[in-house]
């Protein structure tokens, strides 16, 4: 198995330069004096295309070959690794085709048509969406970039890793935790490899909704566990049933552990994150929020570190959630 290295994360932080946002290091007292730690937050949010996906997207479309690019790309998402992919295409000149469940929330298939891709949609519950890409790819040709499972996309998300340990070490910092939210798991597994080589005495946590724990239940048995698809969470973002291999093979060894939050927990992680730090954070991004806030780890862990991985949320949902009362 072709792993990627922290040398592939700088790589690709040489790539990226001029094509992504390097997003702010975000700190706030009152949510410090709250959970009584230091909270270090890095936003997403405020990237192209409103995630962190794009990072992994770009990175690896900019390594395709002229022969490649000619041949389009194709991929699967819930909406963010599709927007992100769709956005680098975009931008390279190339096509895309997105696989995207006919549930995803309508923002994130709008926007991906917006950049220009041609959305497949198909039924979460009853279809197999990297199925539907490979018989795309074997009939019209394409080539195939997964949500997760590449060396390319792993580094290239691991360059969100890489600038809040620069960020946090520039001001001589040292975060005794760090938590990413997890769904097939390459954005916690780029920021592994940054910390193993920046911060090796951060522990990191994998951060998951309650009923799409398979990496916890992976890390605890120390094998890829699959959960039931057929189960339902608010964060439409962290629904992969089971770890990448590459990505589980990179974290197994590297992760201090896999925590897991309820949508309850998640709302009121998403409300906290707009009243204040000012910006709007989706249910998937606002994961690692939710687990501070629940005061999921131990004590001992003083300054901790928060991916709010992503903003792509319906303007109604987001309504309802910040107005609604605490759960």
């Amino acid at each position: 198995m072709n792993l990627p290295t922290f040398s592939d994360v700088q790589a690709a932080a040489q790539r990226l330069s001029g094509h992504v946002v390097r997003t702010p290091m975000l700190t706030n007292p009152f949510l410090d004096a709250q959970v009584g730690r230091q909270l270090f937050f890095k936003p997403e949010c405020l990237q192209l295309t409103g995630s962190f996906k794009v990072r992994g997207a770009l990175n690896r479309l900019l390594c395709l070959t002229p022969q490649e690019r000619a041949a389009g790309v194709i991929a699967w998402s819930s909406g963010n690794h599709a927007q992100g992919i769709a956005y680098a295409a975009q931008r390279l000149g190339i096509s895309a085709r997105i696989v995207m469940p006919q549930d995803a929330p309508l923002i994130k298939r709008q926007h991906t048509q917006a950049y220009g891709a041609t959305v497949i949609p198909y039924d979460r519950y009853s279809e197999d969406r990297e199925a539907i890409a490979y018989q795309l790819a074997d009939t019209d040709g394409g080539i195939i970039v997964p949500s997760f499972d590449d060396p390319l996309v792993i580094a290239g998300q691991g360059t969100v890793g890489l600038e809040l340990f620069e960020d946090v070490g520039g001001q001589d910092i040292h975060l005794d935790a760090l938590l990413v939210c997890c769904s097939g798991g390459g954005l916690v597994a780029g920021c592994a490899l940054a910390g193993e080589a920046l911060s090796p005495n951060t522990a990191i946590f994998s951060v998951e909704p309650a009923d799409f724990d398979d990496h916890r239940r992976s890390l605890q048995q120390g094998r890829r566990e699959r959960v039931s698809e057929q189960r339902h969470s608010l964060c439409d973002a962290l629904l992969a049933p089971i770890p990448g291999e590459m990505t589980f093979a990179i974290n197994q060894p590297r992760l201090a552990g896999g925590l897991a939050v309820t949508d309850a927990a998640v709302k009121r992680g998403m409300q906290a994150a707009f009243e204040h730090l000012k910006v709007v954070v989706e249910p998937g991004g606002a994961a690692g929020m939710a687990a501070v806030l629940e005061q999921l780890l131990p004590v001992s862990y003083e300054r901790i570190g928060v991916v709010l991985s992503g903003g792509n949320v319906d303007p109604l949902l987001f309504a309802a959630i910040i107005d609604a009362p605490d759960e």
